[in-house]
């Protein structure tokens, strides 16, 4: 009776924590939003130590492998944690030295433009004589509102005086937000620094703390989490790498039809190619307005010339660099992307190849154990048909 109890122990508080998560929905959803908002520094801190990382384990390989001196050991974790941090701060400095001037004078050179072009205007409708009818026109709806101008013009004084202090709180509100987003990231900085410097220290506590909670399922556990890990690290590289290609396949093509501007905008579209097959379409945006300042024409073979790319790229390219870093065919790249983005948007995105590729691995490996035979047949038919 009582090795009944306890092997029905687990489902019983299951069904128990089911029950109450169901009946107590609302609840249970605001204390999550409580617990995320407040730990999210935490979170993002292990974001940003998880992407450094990468980086960091890079440095630490080629970080005078072959000395053996202690300054050497002793300097290798924060040298290169350093690296790591100077090489992100590089990438990000380059890029908006880059594109922002450019930006900027095509802002200017475009707002230059506006007195010439209001100019022409008026020209051309003082040419079709349209002038003296829209004068016309001015006058005669004056008149006819001008009996119940000066009620408007009260009530709207009024409405200004009372939404000043809603603009007050506004702005109170804006300050307020964005001192808390300053320090949420520098606290969330603190805490990667810390996650870095002690990284192996932490992954044995974790694995001592699984091992000694989860005896039977700790093998699983480390299985699940070093497939996710892997799928991870390889999906930001391919990533990165298939970024850096649509970047210099825009700013080639820019230069062979002889686009204004192709080298920041080139720079500006692999940045925003890091957001999976959308990320492209905002940097072509800001091109776009770029060279309407130019030629509205050149503008829209630009709008053809980026649509043709992405759709060559993203049918192409981003599967085969993508999929093959993570070992994840590419029809199923597509899938993950589109039900991830129509989920939960650009972060969908990111999150749903990594999270695919794992599931995808995991699965893999559970047929294959399963059916060793029939999968090693289906593994060589897919090698012979890529």
């Amino acid at each position: 009776m009582k090795t009944d109890i306890k092997k029905h122990a687990s489902l019983l508080i299951g069904i128990f924590i089911l029950y109450l998560a169901i009946r107590y929905w609302d609840g249970a959803v605001d204390i999550l939003v409580l617990a995320v908002s407040a730990a999210s520094p935490l979170i993002i801190g292990a974001v940003i130590a998880y992407i450094l990382n990468i980086l960091m384990s890079f440095f630490e390989r080629h970080y005078f492998t072959k000395s053996s001196a202690k300054w050497v050991k002793g300097s290798r974790r924060i040298a290169c944690m350093c690296l790591a941090f100077l090489s992100l701060i590089g990438i990000v400095a380059l890029i908006i030295g880059i594109v922002v001037p450019e930006l900027v004078n095509c802002t200017k050179h475009l707002f230059a433009e506006v007195p010439a072009a209001v100019m022409n205007l008026l020209a051309y409708l003082e040419k079709n004589e349209m002038i003296e009818q829209y004068v016309v026109m001015l006058e005669e709806y004056l008149v006819d509102n001008f009996s119940g101008m000066e009620d408007k013009l009260m009530s709207g004084a009024q409405s200004v005086l009372s939404g000043v202090g809603g603009v007050m709180s506004s702005i109170v509100s804006v300050v307020g937000s964005a001192f808390s987003s300053v320090v949420t990231f520098l606290v969330a900085v603190i805490f990667s620094i810390y996650i870095l410097l002690g990284k192996e220290k932490l992954g044995a506590q974790a694995r001592k703390l699984v091992s000694t909670y989860c005896k039977k399922r700790a093998d699983k556990i480390f299985y699940v989490v070093d497939a996710l890990d892997d799928s991870f690290h390889h999906f930001i590289v391919g990533q990165c790498t298939e970024a850096v290609i649509l970047g210099l396949l825009c700013m080639l093509g820019m230069w062979i039809f002889r686009f204004p501007y192709a080298v920041m905008i080139g720079v500006l579209i692999g940045f925003t190619a890091l957001i999976p097959i959308a990320g492209a379409y905002i940097g072509a945006g800001v091109g776009a307005f770029m060279m309407l300042t130019e030629s509205p024409l050149t503008a829209l073979l630009f709008i053809v010339f980026i649509v043709v790319l992405q759709q060559l790229e993203g049918n192409l390219v981003y599967p085969r660099v993508v999929g093959s870093s993570i070992g994840l065919p590419g029809i199923w790249v597509l899938a993950a992307i589109t039900v991830g983005g129509g989920l939960m948007g650009v972060f969908g995105m990111l999150l749903a190849v990594p999270v695919v590729a794992a599931v995808y691995k995991l699965v893999k490996a559970d047929v294959q154990k399963r059916n060793p035979i029939e999968v090693t047949v289906t593994e060589k038919t897919e090698e012979q048909e890529s």
